[in-house]
């Protein structure tokens, strides 16, 4: 059988997509407060997660160290790795922290960038379709301006009172891009309506991953105040987004195979609805 034969040829690939399907579980299983009971001041699934990171992040060697051919392989499983970045584990936490940090402060260029490309795109649009994308967008430059300095300030000072109005800004984001949407699905002209909803989905994905980040140094309960605060859930509009836009974005930030940008897209995204946002 094939899968077989691939498993066989391909150990160390078969073993980290293996790894990765354990954290991404576990990940899930945890939101749903099942811990499988005690395992020292832990829980199984978070020490199951923990055992699962570390052995991908061995498998996951620098390029560098690659010798006979094998930089390609090795490439791949130090992009897989990078997956389980965006995971919204528990035990995520001290130095970690440092690390999310810089993560969220990277994608900030990105996030300024898209909101310049949403600040442009009324003169592309039909006349009268401007002013209703302009009435959409309008809060998207002070929330992400407010965004990227806190960002910032995190990375300098990860503290809990700075994590705290991350918390709420990057829900004032995500609320402000799903309003933002289901504004521009009226538009009638169908190009003005494809154009709104591309420049818009592209903040969305930024906005998106960073609010994965956040969720992964939150603890349960600041989580769940976070949802409770994002009124409009992604399933009102999954329907207007584009899979292969956000795809496309993830997969050029990270520098990684688009399969891995796939996988990560999907996992963050339902990881996101089951969060309750």
């Amino acid at each position: 059988m094939n899968f077989i034969a691939n498993i066989w040829n391909h150990p160390k690939t078969s073993a980290a997509g293996l790894l990765i399907a354990v954290v991404s579980i576990a990940g899930v299983v945890s939101q749903q407060g099942i811990t499988l009971g005690a395992a020292g001041t832990g829980t199984v699934v978070t020490l199951v997660s923990a055992l699962a990171s570390a052995l991908l992040g061995l498998l996951a060697k620098d390029p560098g160290e690659s010798a006979c051919g094998t930089t390609s392989q090795q490439s791949k499983l130090g992009a897989w790795a990078l997956i389980a970045l965006l995971l919204p584990l528990p035990f995520m936490s001290g130095c970690s922290e440092t690390a999310v940090a810089q993560n969220i402060v990277n994608w900030t260029p990105a996030l300024q960038s898209a909101v310049a490309s949403v600040d442009s795109a009324g003169a592309l649009l039909a006349p009268t379709d401007a002013p209703t994308f302009a009435a959409a967008t309008a809060g998207f430059d002070a929330a992400s301006n407010l965004m990227t300095a806190l960002a910032k300030a995190y990375l300098v000072n990860p503290s809990a009172g700075v994590l705290a109005q991350i918390q709420n800004q990057i829900v004032v984001l995500q609320q402000q891009v799903n309003t933002a949407l289901l504004q521009a699905a009226r538009i009638v002209n169908s190009a003005s309506q494809q154009h709104a909803m591309a420049t818009i989905q592209e903040v969305g994905t930024v906005v998106s991953a960073i609010l994965a980040l956040v969720q992964s140094v939150s603890s349960k309960s600041a989580v769940e105040q976070m949802a409770a605060h994002s009124t409009i859930k992604i399933a009102e509009v999954q329907s207007y987004l584009n899979e292969t836009l956000a795809v496309r974005i993830v997969a050029g930030h990270y520098g990684e195979p688009v399969p891995v940008a796939r996988m990560q897209v999907a996992q963050v995204e339902q990881s996101e609805a089951l969060a309750g946002f």
